[in-house]
């Protein structure tokens, strides 16, 4: 008689709902993002969406098929991995591969940057993801964590600005890696009108990350399918936001002053407002209980403020890895009370 144990990848819930379900829930809410930054920047960013979920969905496959013996006996069960692949196949990576793409700049040339796509799909799959065993047992977001390596590889990156021209009266903003000077110095301004950085309407930046409008709507739909807690990204950008405001104040010659006016540029610029929606959520790399949900994103938003500050570069990524990697001694300080489990009454004297 078999007495093997086996222990599934927590969270133990009973409910109908599967991570495949969830993860088409994601894609359906990552949609109007993508849709906004094709119609912004171009067929090249479609080009780019389309090449990033390609490597990897391509590079799990690959990787399920020679981790479960395709190749053996001149490739006779390679049928059957394949129909398993399928069977098992829960969305994980097409969804990587839009949050990939979506953070990443378009360029004029747009097949230059095809093989940066490339290597960072497969990092983000075959080393953030598969070698750690798949599905639900990565230590960081995969996503982050290939643009990270993007990032520190192909250091040479070229911010297009967008085919709609600004409604308001302003300048054209960077968003993503890039030099935020008027906004994250000492003494800060804001010369971008909030309706041309909530359209992304004359912004340069990151696929998905410029129409802020369309990232909402994403954020409506996970909160409306229950698929992410509504309260976690309202506490992380209020914290964020005020932090980043005293911070743009943080200089003698300003006099320490607190303009509550920058309080939305700070939110609407950048890659803040996708970050926190899309990849801080994300059920594998982020705590488990209320309470150390709560130090999560607290802590997530000062940080991202304070260096977003310090470099005047987006670290929105460089912090979901820093804060992932700590997860597991917050999911072991800040105990979650038992399933099920109820105070017991004081018996009165």
């Amino acid at each position: 008689m078999d007495n093997t144990i086996v222990v599934s990848t927590p969270p133990h819930v009973k409910s109908k709902r599967t991570t495949r379900g969830i993860m088409i829930d994601v894609c359906i809410a990552l949609a109007p993002a993508a849709i906004a930054g094709c119609v912004f920047f171009g067929w090249q960013a479609l080009m780019i969406i389309l090449m990033s979920v390609f490597a990897c969905v391509a590079t799990e496959f690959v990787y399920y098929f020679i981790q479960n013996k395709g190749f053996a006996h001149k490739c006779a069960d390679a049928a059957s991995v394949c129909k398993r692949f399928i069977k098992q196949f829960d969305f994980t990576s097409v969804v990587t591969g839009l949050i990939l793409a979506l953070i990443l700049p378009t360029t004029d040339k747009w097949y230059e940057v095809f093989y940066e796509v490339l290597i960072g799909g497969i990092f983000s799959i075959a080393i953030v993801k598969m070698l750690f065993g798949g599905t639900g047992k990565n230590l960081v977001n995969p996503a982050a964590a290939g643009r990270v390596f993007m990032f520190i590889s192909f250091s040479v990156v070229t911010y297009v600005t967008c085919n709609i021209g600004y409604i308001g009266d302003s300048g054209t903003l960077e968003t993503g890696a890039t030099n935020l000077s008027t906004l994250l110095g000492a003494n800060a301004t804001s010369t971008e009108g909030l309706l041309d950085l909530f359209l992304g309407t004359g912004i340069a930046g990151c696929i998905g990350e410029t129409c802020k409008a369309a990232i909402l709507l994403g954020y409506v739909y996970l909160a409306a399918r229950q698929v992410i807690k509504w309260w976690q990204p309202l506490l992380f950008l209020a914290v964020f936001g005020f932090t980043a405001v005293l911070m743009s104040g943080f200089s003698y010659e300003s006099g320490y002053k607190f303009d509550i006016e920058l309080f939305l540029p700070h939110i609407l610029s950048g890659g803040v407002l996708f970050g926190v929606i899309f990849m801080f959520t994300d059920y594998t790399t982020s705590p488990k209980g209320v309470y150390g949900q709560l130090f999560y994103y607290v802590v997530a938003a000062i940080l991202v403020a304070v260096l977003r500050y310090l470099t005047k570069v987006e670290v929105t990524s460089f912090v979901i890895l820093l804060m992932n990697l700590v997860v597991p001694l917050i999911d072991k300080y800040f105990i979650r009370k038992p399933f099920g489990y109820k105070k017991a009454k004081k018996e009165g004297k």
